[in-house]
């Protein structure tokens, strides 16, 4: 047995974010200093996982509603964009590494996970495939920073669940949501607008295009702010908005779902809404990004 560290590199710093320490983090600096602290602490954040450029600003929002004071640990629950996946898969990596600093994965939740049969294994060319994780991790060190040698991350890469998996997941990691040194971050991006995303929806009475895609990811915003997990699955039948992230969201409704029977008192609320492109015709296309922060009382 070796005892080698298995370190998962940031592969795409230097293509999605700057791969220079310096650089990177006077960008989330700058994000973050335009932001407002509306709803600190946040128990957990919904924000999107594109290349810096088009939604570091926007991704701003929701991280800056973070509390490096009290939180301990990091959930970070990303879609699989490359892998076919129907349950949820944890890292073969020890370390996750991030231009800023090295983050560490938390062996011991990691253990208990494994243990309840409901996840399987990525491998670690699966998991630097991904961006949908990675892109969370400059924004978690940059976040936490103050006290960086005081928390750990547990990465769960979550697969095409079906209804009661997701409800199954979200009541397994309710415990985790209860706890307030917990943070989760549901890595989302929105609305895939435009024929190469083969998603066309255009209701004219909104106006143009783009305002038309605004209005129905608010739509699906306002669900998910009502924390009902059927809801949104309605509405994700009724509209097949192409919310890439909608199983991680999925998982983080059921999980608040399973609190509230105990009488837990969780609001969600979006504080930012940005779209990479503004779309005014059929050759058009863009991805629409939002961020929020669950809080509870």
């Amino acid at each position: 047995m070796s005892n080698r560290v298995v370190c998962r590199e940031a592969s795409h710093a230097g293509s999605w974010y700057s791969a220079s320490g310096s650089q990177l983090n006077a960008q989330l600096e700058g994000w973050l200093s335009k932001a407002e602290s509306s709803t600190r602490p946040a128990r957990a954040i919904i924000a999107p996982h594109a290349g810096y450029t088009y939604c570091g600003a926007c991704a701003a929002y929701a991280y800056k509603q973070v509390d490096p004071s009290v939180t301990r640990r990091v959930f970070i629950l990303g879609p699989s964009h490359h892998v076919p996946l129907s349950r949820c898969a944890l890292s073969p990596a020890e370390i996750y590494r991030t231009p800023l600093y090295d983050l560490r994965i938390d062996q011991k939740v990691y253990a208990d996970l494994w243990k309840t049969g409901l996840f399987e294994r990525m491998s670690l060319q699966t998991d630097e495939d991904e961006h949908s994780i990675e892109m969370h991790l400059p924004y978690t060190a940059k976040a936490m920073e103050s006290h960086k040698d005081e928390f750990s991350i547990v990465p769960v890469l979550v697969g095409a669940l079906s209804e009661s998996k997701e409800q199954e997941y979200g009541k397994l990691l309710s415990k985790y949501l209860a706890d307030p040194s917990n943070l989760f971050i549901i890595s989302s991006d929105f609305c895939h607008w435009g024929q190469r995303f083969r998603y066309t929806y255009y209701d004219e009475s909104q106006g143009e295009i783009h305002k038309s895609i605004e209005h129905l990811d608010k739509m699906g915003m306002g669900i998910i702010e009502t924390l009902d997990p059927m809801s949104f699955t309605n509405y994700l039948k009724k509209y097949r908005n192409t919310i890439c992230g909608r199983h991680p969201i999925g998982v983080l409704l059921n999980a608040v779902a399973e609190l509230r029977k105990s009488g837990s008192e969780m609001n969600f609320s979006f504080l930012n809404y940005a779209q990479s492109s503004e779309c005014r015709n059929w050759q058009d296309s863009s991805v629409s990004y939002a961020a929020g922060a669950l809080i509870a009382h």
